[in-house]
């Protein structure tokens, strides 16, 4: 059974990776994924206002009127509401390779091209294998067109990829006008891979204290079905590796991500929720579905329910919308 796959330029025993996580920055944690099989770890997000109150901060410190820089300041998170801090996590990265034997993929989170042009630099030159960049931004500014959106967004990945040398994977939100169209411009900035799909955590509302509250509520395999459709369209279409990131609780999890066409899933609820040796486990009763099924390699596999393999290719766009609604009895 032959489960090897590639990723942004690694050659991994196979294509199931422990996702951006609480588990994989710390040391320990990583170090029982790894002896669980996992082919690399992808770090927990370095993101853009933790680096932006550590300049403005610095700025602060040999400005005469450092007062000044108190309101602006204050719209950013405190530091303690964020795992490590800047130069904690370039030294993290550090502490992963040597204590690791598999690949190490760094992860920062921003929207703008400036708040962190010179991290991606640097998270390189602490040796990390790769870099993911993931795009988490809500489009509420209504004086700023989607086209307007995707440039900034675009120019924060041109930033990213300016001066280093490691593969780049771009985590994208859910939201575009066009995503194929958006990913063949991804194409043209340099970046190897798209993962689908970044989760938007919704703020719930506190009727009695009158205040917003974040939540946070772990991925379920209903998750899936987003992003098994745009896997499916894209497959075939882009010469961008895809990875799927979300709803990865089982096996037929991930065999459903490979058939849709994803070069690799990631997982990090399940591990959350199962621990460490649930990748072990998956891993097992992926091998185990593909020897019941005749299947000997991973190529056999992927992209065979994408769009352009499908049997009812009609069943992944506007049809099933229309079946599905007309198809509920009381």
């Amino acid at each position: 059974m032959n489960l090897e796959t590639t990723y942004l330029g690694l050659k991994l025993k196979h294509p199931i990776i422990p996702g951006a996580g609480p588990l994989t920055g710390d040391v320990s944690k990583a170090r029982q994924l790894e002896d669980h099989g996992a082919p690399c770890v992808i770090m927990s997000s370095l993101f853009e206002e933790q680096i932006v109150r550590e300049q403005r901060a610095a700025f602060a410190a040999i400005d005469e009127a450092a007062d000044s820089f108190a309101e602006a300041l204050s719209y950013l998170p405190e530091p303690e509401g964020y795992r490590l801090g800047p130069d904690d996590y370039l030294a993290r990265i550090t502490y992963l390779k040597a204590a690791l034997d598999i690949p190490v993929i760094a992860s920062v989170n921003g929207i703008s091209p400036d708040g962190w042009r010179e991290y991606p630099k640097l998270i390189a030159a602490a040796g990390a294998d790769a870099l993911e960049v993931n795009l988490y931004h809500l489009a509420a500014d209504r004086y700023e067109s989607s086209a307007e959106v995707e440039e900034r967004l675009l120019e924060s990945v041109r930033a990213a990829r300016e001066g280093i040398d490691i593969p780049i994977a771009v985590k994208l939100p859910p939201f575009f006008t066009s995503l194929p169209h958006f990913v063949s411009r991804l194409e043209k900035v340099g970046v190897q891979a798209v993962v689908l799909f970044n989760r938007f955590y919704q703020p719930d509302i506190d009727i009695e204290e009158l205040r917003t509250e974040p939540t946070l509520h772990l991925s379920s395999p209903a998750e899936l079905n987003l992003r098994l459709r745009w896997l499916a369209i894209l497959h075939g279409r882009t010469p961008l590796e895809l990875s799927l990131s979300g709803g990865i609780h089982a096996a037929t999890d991930v065999i459903k991500g490979l058939m849709a066409g994803a070069t690799t899933v990631q997982t990090v609820s399940g591990l959350l929720l199962h621990g460490p040796g649930h990748l072990a486990v998956l891993l097992r009763d992926l091998a185990d579905w593909m020897h019941e099924h005749d299947y000997t390699h991973l190529d056999q596999l992927r992209g065979c329910m994408s769009h352009q393999n499908a049997p009812d290719p009609e069943a992944i766009e506007r049809s099933n919308y229309a079946q599905i609604l007309n198809s509920w009895t009381a």
